[in-house]
């Protein structure tokens, strides 16, 4: 009599502790975790595959190479993204990668991948890195063959990958004769991969779509447009806020080079959408040469980020676009970007930077355009681009500065004929407009009363 008691008790224990009946299906693969003396040693390559979704979210499943019916979740139906991080010089798991799988599975239904060869990634010797990715490559293409043999379809498969990991992405597309719907590569590694050849790196004929951000094509990045569409947010170098002195610690060496993570993950929960320009380079961005969208791409100018790929047809035809814009300091990274018109009435041409600030109800928000000094001169028009980190609308009022390098010598003034305000992501707002104004050298001049005129 004193079995079955047992027995219940152990069935009650195990119900509430995930007893051997679930434990199986209930096992969470986690990312592999190491430290700096496993990279001061180094790491003998190792590839594993953590899938995660909307129906077991918090718990990785480690996928079979050869046996995928073993994972019921699987759904070879659903896309697939597979997320691909870079070179791990300290071991640890990359600190962006879950808060990535949150937000895709946040979007769509989708199979989301983990790629974690941490072994083989954590070393401080990076070429003995680099020399790993091709193997990684072949483990990964070898999978996604199975899941073709499985009635998986190749377009359906996003690769997202991280420094070395956009360039074992191009090796996999390469593999598949480009069949893999899309590559987002973010900021590709640059060290032992600048100056190679195609068949040596990331390329646009890797997949059906590469989309490719750069942020530290001066150390770390590649500089050279890798895909279809090539974004260079603040120029594709120095990031704002990021650590200008090695003082900084290895925020120095890293921040630039991750913030292609944290520009393109804000893209995927819609906080605010980046517009980018399609432009021969960042000053000709900033000179306000590019601001308007070409006549070939009706939706507009293109969208940076994951949403990007809403473009897909109107950039393969244009086969290469490299497109520019600029960031805040902090998430969600987006300005406001207005075009500013100014008609100078001085007799002589006057040379100078300008600042406008927008004011509002309860907030204020300023742009100075002094990025190079601009000449302004009788009766012709001066476009400026002038972006905000902070949307202001309804404007109340205006108020404009006028300043020169000059440290000595008289003041000027400059005299506008008019000048008018427009903004360049919200083309339903009117342009603001004002006449006949004179500004003083570094006196500010407000503006209470701004007539709307026609709309941008």
């Amino acid at each position: 009599m004193e079995i079955l008691p047992r027995m219940v008790f152990l069935l009650v224990l195990a119900a509430l502790c995930g007893g051997e009946t679930q434990g199986a299906d209930r096992e969470c693969a986690t990312f592999t975790n190491l430290g700096f003396p496993d990279a001061f040693l180094g790491t003998k390559l190792q590839v594993r595959l953590l899938l995660y979704t909307r129906e077991d979210l918090q718990c990785g499943k480690l996928l079979l190479h050869h046996n995928l019916s073993a994972h019921p979740l699987f759904n070879m139906s659903r896309p697939t993204t597979f997320i691909i991080h870079g070179f791990r010089p300290t071991g640890e798991p990359p600190d962006w990668l879950y808060t990535a799988k949150d937000l895709l599975a946040a979007l769509d239904d989708m199979n989301i991948v983990l790629v974690d060869w941490n072994r083989g990634a954590t070393n401080l010797n990076y070429f003995s890195v680099v020399s790993n990715t091709r193997q990684v490559a072949d483990n990964l293409t070898d999978f996604i063959q199975n899941m073709e043999n499985h009635s998986a379809s190749l377009a359906s498969i996003h690769m997202i990958g991280v420094s070395l990991g956009a360039h074992i992405s191009g090796f996999v597309g390469a593999k598949l004769n480009g069949q893999i719907g899309r590559i987002t590569a973010l900021d590709p590694a640059g060290p032992q991969f600048n100056g190679q050849p195609p068949e040596e790196r990331l390329d646009p004929t890797d997949a059906q779509f590469v989309d490719v951000v750069h942020t530290d094509m001066d150390a770390l990045g590649f500089r050279k447009p890798l895909g279809h569409i090539d974004f260079y947010p603040n120029g594709g170098a120095d990031q704002p806020g990021c650590p200008s002195t090695i003082f900084s610690g290895k925020e120095y060496f890293k921040c630039d080079h991750q913030r292609s993570v944290y520009l393109f993950l804000n893209t995927l929960n819609k906080t605010c959408n980046i517009t980018s320009y399609p432009c021969p380079s960042y000053s000709d961005f900033l000179n306000g040469k590019c601001l308007s969208c070409p006549d070939f791409m009706p939706s507009g100018c293109p969208i940076f980020g994951y949403y990007v790929i809403k473009w897909k047809e109107t950039l393969l035809k244009l086969r290469q676009t490299s497109a520019y814009f600029s960031t805040t300091v902090n998430r969600p990274f987006c300005k406001t970007n207005y075009v500013l018109n100014m008609t100078a009435w001085n007799s002589e041409p006057r040379w100078g930077t300008i600042t406008v600030k927008l004011h509002g109800d309860r907030a204020v928000s300023e742009a100075t355009v002094n990025h190079k000094a601009f000449k302004f001169q009788q009766y012709t028009d001066t476009l400026l681009l002038a972006q905000f980190d902070e949307d202001i609308y309804p404007i109340q009022r205006i108020s404009l500065q006028f300043s020169t390098s000059n440290l000595v010598g008289p003041r000027y003034k400059l005299r506008l004929l008019r000048f008018w305000l427009g903004a360049l992501e919200h083309r339903d707002r009117p342009q603001l407009c004002r006449y006949d104004i004179v500004l003083a050298e570094k006196m500010e001049v407000h503006h209470r009363e701004v007539s709307p005129e026609v709309k941008v």
